[in-house]
């Protein structure tokens, strides 16, 4: 089997968990972009955007382990920027915080309990 259709075989593969984390990761950055355009600030929509990237990656089987290790802190540290850059708090904020927070936790235990060795596609001198 190619590794073409080893990453389309993996998505019919994914844990509820990694469902959850799917789910979390499209509402937060559907959130940042539209955040990042009602409020005219580019990096708030960036951020969003760079939650679609991680998932594009992620479907393809690209070092999930990776992707989530990465994720915690790409996730934390938009609370102390969010803190700082906002003067006006509204639902969308919280709900959106709330998602992360559950995201930061998800990424976690999928991090932990993913073995190294299956952590995704990596390429080779060979490919």
């Amino acid at each position: 089997m190619n590794a073409q259709n080893k990453s389309t075989g993996r998505i019919g593969s994914l844990t509820q968990l990694q469902w959850l984390a799917v789910a979390l990761v499209v509402v937060t950055g559907v959130l940042h972009v539209y955040a990042g355009l009602v409020e005219g600030r580019l990096p708030v929509a960036l951020a969003g955007v760079g939650y679609a990237g991680a998932l594009v990656l992620f479907f393809f089987d690209y070092r999930r382990r990776l992707l989530y290790l990465i994720g915690i802190p790409y996730t934390a540290v938009q609370f102390p920027l969010w803190i700082v850059a906002k003067s006006e708090y509204g639902m969308v904020d919280y709900v959106d915080k709330a998602v992360q927070v559950a995201l930061i936790l998800v990424l976690i235990y999928l991090s932990l309990n993913t073995p190294s060795d299956s952590a995704g596609n990596t390429a080779t001198a060979a490919d």
